[in-house]
C-alpha cells in the first residue's frame, strides 16, 4: 500500500506534534521539545496492514483535544521521521496547536490515512513495550495527572488487547521504566479493565 504525504510548504520552522511515543524524548533525538495542546484530532488505537500490531493514531474531532509535545525538525529534514512514522500521512496543524513559542512555527501531525486502518485484535494486539514508552513520557511531561488524562482522552482500550512482552519487548524502542512507572501503568490498566494478553 502506498501512503502519499500531503505536500506541506514550511516557510519558518518545523516542528512535529506528537501525541503517542513521540511524547517521550528518549524515543528521539529531536530538540526544542515543550509540551502543547492539539485540537480537532482524537487519539485512538487501531491497526493497519503496514505493521503487526497496533499503535496509537488520530482521527478528526471537532470536539477533542489532547495533549502531546511538540519539537523541531533540523532543516526540515523529514526522512527520518517520515521513515519511523511510515504507516501514517504527515499533516499540517499549525492552526490546532496551543503551545507556548514565541514564534509560530508550521506544524505537522501525523495520522494513519482514513480507511487504512481497523480495530485491534488478538491478531493484532497493542503492546505492553509501546505502553509503557508512552505513559512514561506522559509522567515526565505531564505528571500522574497528565498520564491519567491520557488514558481519558484516549479512545478504544475496551476494544485492544494488550500484549505483555515486558520481559522480551517487542516494540523497537522500549525503554526501562521505573518501578514506580510499572505500577502506575499496570495500576492505570487495571483499573480500565483493560485485556492482557500473555506470549
Amino acid at each position: 500500500m502506498q501512503i502519499k504525504r500531503y505536500g506541506i510548504t514550511y516557510m519558518g520552522h518545523a516542528y512535529f506534534f506528537g501525541y503517542g511515543s513521540l511524547v517521550n524524548r528518549d524515543t528521539h533525538d529531536y530538540g526544542d521539545a515543550h509540551i502543547a495542546q492539539l485540537r480537532g484530532w482524537r487519539r485512538v488505537w487501531r491497526h493497519t496492514s503496514l505493521r503487526q500490531v497496533a499503535y496509537l493514531t488520530v482521527i478528526r474531532d471537532d470536539t477533542s483535544c489532547i495533549d502531546g509535545l511538540i519539537a523541531s525538525v533540523p532543516g526540515q529534514d523529514w526522512a527520518a521521521l517520515d521513515a519511523r512514522e511510515r504507516a501514517y500521512d504527515r499533516i499540517a496543524a499549525a492552526h490546532q496547536v496551543t503551545h507556548s513559542l514565541a514564534h509560530q512555527p508550521d506544524i505537522a501531525v501525523y495520522a494513519i490515512p482514513d480507511g487504512y486502518h481497523t480495530k485491534p485484535t488478538e491478531t493484532h494486539p497493542a503492546l505492553l513495550s509501546y505502553v509503557d514508552v508512552v505513559i512514561q513520557g506522559y509522567l515526565r511531561e505531564f505528571g500522574e495527572d497528565g498520564a491519567r488524562r491520557f488514558f481519558d482522552t484516549t479512545d478504544g482500550w475496551d476494544e485492544t488487547p494488550v500484549l505483555n512482552d515486558r520481559a522480551d519487548p517487542v516494540y523497537p524502542r522500549h525503554r526501562r521504566l521505573s518501578g514506580d512507572e510499572h505500577d502506575f501503568v499496570d495500576t492505570q490498566l487495571r483499573d480500565r479493565g483493560i485485556r492482557i494478553l500473555t506470549r
